[in-house]
């Protein structure tokens, strides 16, 4: 697991491998990953965007960015905590993401960026 905390707001990600996938003749390695947010601010935050970079060691970086996360653009009291689940295909079996989300402080509707610490995506365990 990754974590990283800005300005209060703590990201912890864990990922998981699952296995390949065949699309339009081609075969694709199967991540998920498992983010949950954490308020340790003293605000109440929205979260109403998303921006990642998916690095693919065969290919080239993918940038996604939209509203919200799983369709969702969760409210977090101080405290509260969210959780969610989404995944991504390479075409290697060794990648990774990063980027941030775009929150608003909803006390002084002040917008900030809340990084997302770089996740490794493979398919093999990595020895320290």
């Amino acid at each position: 697991m990754v974590e990283q905390i800005t300005k209060g707001i703590k990201i912890s990600v864990k990922t998981k491998y699952n296995g390949t996938s065949f699309r339009n003749n081609r075969r694709y390695f199967v991540f998920a990953y498992f983010v949950t947010i954490e308020n340790h601010s003293m605000h109440t935050v929205k979260l109403t965007d998303r921006y990642w970079k998916i690095f693919d060691s065969l290919n080239k970086t993918e940038i996604v960015e939209g509203e919200g996360v799983v369709g969702q653009s969760p409210v977090l009291k101080p405290n509260d905590q969210y959780s969610y689940s989404s995944g991504c295909f390479l075409e290697s079996n060794i990648g990774a993401m990063t980027g941030y989300y775009k929150m608003i402080n909803l006390d002084n509707s002040e917008p900030f960026k809340v990084l997302i610490p770089n996740f490794q995506l493979t398919t093999t365990i990595l020895s320290n």
